[in-house]
């Protein structure tokens, strides 16, 4: 359908009010919110997601593209709702204790809800108990850290650990990342996935969710 292709399009360009307008006028003829928002809206912004991963595009082109995507969700979002349309499923994002810097998990936030999650962001300096207790209060599957100072990454590992004493491990799954952070500091503390930049943590998350409800592990094992 070229009125789903043009939601696309709308996305990719960054076209807040196009992408509104092109919404609202499938919603009038009937055409289901769910094929709107995956075959319109996250279609865009997959495409998105894959320039930024290959450098094609930059965070301005990113966050034009997620005013579209937020502008097509404020007319989807109470269709979904109504008609008990699940999303991809929750997942908790914050910045480690001691560390104030959040430009990076600000974009993985808007990665993740153009690929359909629902993100429960805690903002920066979040304590592993915080982290831990809303995952569980919230029922999200996948916790995501992200540090910017070396100092601030052991926190990252009291998560882990936590999770692993609270017997949440496996039922909840960890991604970690941020400019110090490496695939080998995961593995290092038993965290589930590593992310070196927004799009590919959208990728991990996605995995990640799956695991939880009994897929195979990650790098943490």
């Amino acid at each position: 359908m070229k009125a789903l292709s043009d939601i696309t399009q709308a996305v990719i360009r960054g076209d807040h009010v196009g992408a509104g307008s092109l919404v609202q006028r499938l919603i009038e003829a009937g055409v289901p919110p769910k094929t709107i928002l995956d075959r319109g809206l996250i279609a865009g912004m997959d495409v998105i997601g894959e320039q930024f991963r290959i450098r094609e595009i930059f965070l301005p082109d990113v966050l034009l593209a997620a005013r579209a995507m937020v502008a097509g969700m404020d007319r989807l979002e109470p269709l979904l709702v109504r008609d008990g349309i699940p999303s991809q499923g929750k997942v908790v994002l914050g910045t480690v204790r001691g560390d104030l810097h959040d430009i990076g998990k600000n974009l993985v936030a808007i990665m993740l809800r153009g690929a359909g999650f629902r993100v429960i962001d805690l903002g920066h300096d979040v304590p592993p108990e915080r982290m831990v207790h809303i995952a569980r209060e919230e029922g999200a599957p996948v916790i995501g850290m992200s540090a910017l100072l070396t100092t601030t990454m052991p926190a990252m590992r009291e998560v882990v650990e936590l999770l692993r004493k609270e017997g949440l491990h496996g039922e909840i799954r960890t991604i970690i990342g941020g400019a110090p952070v490496s695939e080998k500091y995961a593995r290092e503390i038993g965290a589930d996935g590593y992310g070196s930049n927004a799009a590919d943590a959208v990728e991990v998350v996605k995995r990640l969710a799956g695991v939880a409800l009994g897929g195979s592990p990650g790098p943490g094992g």
